[in-house]
């Protein structure tokens, strides 16, 4: 098989890709599923002689699916960091990591955030075109032409999932919640 036979091959698994992010916007959409605030983390900074503190600034909002964020404009994206908007609370300094976490809870409080909404942020557009796909360490990659999910980031390619399947099911979790959930 040549180089023209597997891009062709490829494209038309982005293609694939493409017909099934469409479909799950229309499921989704059409089951009014919950979604979950996209944020860009605005670091501290100093303007007009004032000095800024970190923020969560609301960019829009997503359906969580698995290692996938997914917008209503069919704009997928890794999932990156993620923190629950609530109260940050004063210092404890008990360690680094829960000094970062009330610091990230303090700059969704900033974004006007409501108490207790998911913020996701963090989280790089995935480029649907062959030749990256085919090139990628993230979560969505081409093989052989077919389209596959890394579900964890120390799965290798033996251990991906066919991206139809695993969206599919992603998108029925949400669209229809198990009882209780």
């Amino acid at each position: 098989m040549g180089a023209e036979t597997d891009d062709g091959a490829d494209r038309a698994a982005v293609e694939r890709i493409r017909a099934a992010i469409v479909d799950a916007v229309a499921t989704l959409t059409e089951a009014g599923a919950r979604q979950e605030a996209l944020a860009e983390y605005v670091p501290a900074r100093r303007q007009f002689l004032i000095q800024r503190e970190p923020v969560l600034r609301g960019i829009g909002s997503v359906w969580r699916l698995g290692v996938f964020l997914l917008d209503a404009d069919g704009i997928l994206r890794a999932t990156g960091t993620l923190v629950r908007a609530t109260p940050p609370g004063r210092p404890q300094y008990q360690s680094r990591s829960a000094e970062e976490r009330r610091a990230l809870r303090a700059a969704a409080a900033r974004g006007r955030f409501r108490n207790g909404e998911t913020v996701n942020f963090d989280a790089p557009v995935i480029p649907l075109d062959a030749s990256t796909l085919r090139a990628s360490t993230g979560p969505l990659f081409v093989r052989d032409a077919q389209p596959l999910v890394r579900w964890s980031p120390a799965a290798g390619d033996t251990d991906a999932r066919d991206f139809g399947a695993y969206l599919s099911e992603r998108v029925d979790l949400l669209a229809h919640p198990p009882e209780g959930a």
